[in-house]
């Protein structure tokens, strides 16, 4: 009796042969951080003894990041473990733990850190070496956000 063990891996990861949520979610925060850097896959993949084709899957989510690797991946990327988990969508099975309490914010949207538009904003903010002006510019933009979501609301 053979067993096809590719196919009940990944029916046990993604549940109809795609890769498991999480895992996509990893990849993608690997991905932004690498992007917010200006970093190329071929870079990150140096600094890690990989290939870009390695990095590509990963960032896919088709590829699975063991705890090892992603401690690596924290490391080249400046950010703590624990930034690759952030912001993690509560559509699947794996991270349903609690109820939003009221007034919780609206489900972060993946796609607004991909944006080109973002990508270059944070890099331009990131490049202001005065730190306090770089803390008055964030101060404004939060400003000017409020004021367009007080505006919104009226009738």
């Amino acid at each position: 009796m053979a067993t096809n063990a590719g196919t009940a891996t990944r029916k046990k990861r993604g549940g109809k042969g795609g890769p498991n949520p999480i895992d996509v979610h990893v990849g993608g925060r690997v991905r932004l951080r690498r992007t917010l850097l200006g970093m190329s896959q071929e870079k990150l993949a140096k600094a890690v003894s990989l290939t870009f084709q390695q990095i590509q899957k990963y960032e896919r989510g088709s590829n699975r990041i063991g705890a090892s690797r992603l401690f690596q991946f924290a490391h080249v990327l400046d950010v703590p473990v624990s930034f690759f988990y952030d912001e993690m969508p509560d559509g699947t099975d794996e991270t349903k733990t609690a109820t939003p309490v009221d007034g919780a914010p609206e489900p972060f949207e993946q796609d607004q850190l991909a944006r080109r538009e973002t990508l270059e904003l944070v890099r331009a903010y990131y490049r202001i070496a005065d730190p306090t002006v770089r803390r008055r510019i964030f101060e404004l933009t939060k400003t000017l956000s409020r004021s367009e979501e007080r505006r919104a609301k009226r009738p």
